[in-house]
């Protein structure tokens, strides 16, 4: 469990390590418009789709495992996101910081890049909602893919990690795309998709601390395996 989790955590660990270096080098507006820059046919069409997933989608994939009756893993992303959401709405509107279209109404010389037909906010972008959906999804399906794996490694010890911790990988490019997809659509800054992406991450890690035992209770639901003389 521990070394698909660490693979995780580590990548984006390197991730977040990178960001929080651009966001001291560069300002904030000119940042914004060094990755918000190069905008293409096939991203314009693909982000305002990807960025939805975190409005429905992820959730209703939360829903799936109560098809197999693992109401817990359910419940669990459930908790992790109410937590995460109460957070984020708590530090949106204590903090209250303008959107990037409304920042970038006093600089007449900068022309910020938008995609036609997305409904641009300018309010409470700090920090995103969006980027925090994203990474509470991912880091919960890395906590019970890591677990799960555990289980079968006590039954099997030649289990191979490789294709959990490449699983692991892609789950944080996945969240880290669908952050990236709020600064596209110019919903938000980099300082917003950071915090939200960490509020994300450790919400789900510290639900799964504080609540493991009960979820670890997921054991029982597994199919038991005959002992053999």
């Amino acid at each position: 469990m521990k070394k698909i989790l660490s693979v995780y955590v580590v990548a984006y660990l390197i991730l977040l390590s990178t960001i929080l270096g651009m966001l001291y080098v560069y300002p904030k507006l000119e940042l914004h418009l060094m990755l918000n820059s190069h905008h293409t046919g096939i991203q314009d069409t693909f982000f305002p789709y990807f960025s939805i997933l975190a409005e429905g989608p992820l959730y209703i994939l939360a829903l799936l495992p109560m098809l197999w009756k693992k109401f817990r893993l359910t419940l669990f992303f459930a908790l992790c996101e109410l937590s995460a959401g109460t957070i984020l709405q708590v530090l949106k509107h204590i903090i209250s910081h303008p959107r990037p279209v409304s920042a970038f109404e006093e600089y007449s010389d900068a022309v910020l890049p938008v995609v036609q037909g997305v409904d641009l906010h300018h309010s409470n972008s700090f920090p995103s909602g969006h980027a925090s959906t994203f990474f509470v999804f991912c880091t919960c399906c890395v906590l019970l893919l890591a677990y799960r794996y555990g289980q079968r490694v006590r039954q099997n010890s030649q289990e191979s990690c490789i294709l959990p911790c490449v699983l692991a990988l892609l789950l944080v490019a996945f969240a880290a795309l669908g952050a990236y997809s709020r600064i596209y659509l110019s919903q938000h800054f980099l300082s917003d998709v950071c915090v939200g992406s960490i509020i994300g991450v450790v919400t789900p890690l510290l639900m799964f601390y504080f609540f493991g035992q009960k979820i670890l209770k997921l054991g029982a639901e597994s199919r038991h395996v005959p002992q053999t003389e």
